[in-house]
């Protein structure tokens, strides 16, 4: 299967597996991390997810090229199910673990994650300008957002790669370990995540996001609205009642 999907308690880790072609991904693909996607979502006890790839070389390198002369029309291609929408759609938390390669639609796809930790030997590159094509899945907002306009047009104007380090110190990661290092790292993150209550998390990276899109009088009105929804919770009950007792939370998701 070119795509994994391990639960092991409240956490999913999503594994790319076609390691041979560096995790370049086909439309069925696409559709297996959709479905892989859609199953994290529907499952109450599954709070946060991992997105990683299989081999020590990729975390992955987009669309497989070879795949693209497949669509019929150029509104064909306009159309299609995309990887990266996919990931930002999901309601859950979800961590990239890259542990290599993350070029194109791959950059995309890690950027689409909430979190983003790499190991040493990662690299990270928006190289469509050299075959003639600019990314598709919010790869200028979304790198903008992370390195700052003027890091965004070097990687988008010149495609070429930036390392782990020179990544980090743009913000585009928040850690960088060895390779050995970055699942465990990844599952200790994602266990501290799973832990915390899960319509709070949900809830903390909707508002997030919203954040990116309002004007800031909105942004805080609609945090205070989420924050309201969230104190109804019978979680936020529970975390009032352990800090009296001074014992730890038991959340339960309601």
């Amino acid at each position: 299967m070119d795509v994994l999907l391990d639960v092991a308690g409240p956490v999913a880790v999503i594994t790319l597996n076609r390691p041979a072609k560096l995790n370049a991904i086909t439309p069925e693909m696409a559709d297996a991390l959709r479905a892989c996607l859609d199953r994290v979502d529907a499952d109450p006890a599954i709070r946060v997810a991992v997105l990683t790839g299989a081999g020590e070389r990729s975390f992955c390198v987009g669309s497989d090229i070879r795949e693209l002369d497949a669509y019929a029309t150029p509104w064909e291609f306009r159309n299609r199910g995309d990887y990266g929408d996919a990931v930002r759609a999901l309601r859950k938390p979800i961590v990239a673990a890259v542990n290599g390669y993350a070029y194109g639609g791959g950059l995309e796809l890690a950027m689409a994650c909430d979190i983003r930790l790499a190991a040493t030997t990662a690299t990270f590159a928006a190289p469509e300008i050299k075959l003639g094509w600019i990314g598709g899945s919010g790869q200028s907002a979304l790198l903008a957002h992370s390195v700052g306009p003027g890091n965004a047009a070097t990687m988008l104007l010149t495609g070429d790669p930036i390392d782990a380090a020179r990544a980090k110190d743009w913000g585009l990661v928040t850690e960088v370990v060895p390779p050995d290092e970055l699942l465990p790292a990844v599952r200790e993150l994602a266990g501290k995540i799973a832990a915390r209550p899960p319509i709070a998390a949900q809830t903390a990276k909707a508002n997030l996001r919203a954040a990116y899109a309002m004007p800031l009088d909105q942004a805080i009105q609609y945090e205070r609205d989420l924050q309201t929804v969230c104190m109804a919770t019978a979680d936020a009950a529970e975390g009032r009642a352990a800090f009296a007792a001074r014992r730890e939370p038991v959340f339960e998701g309601r």
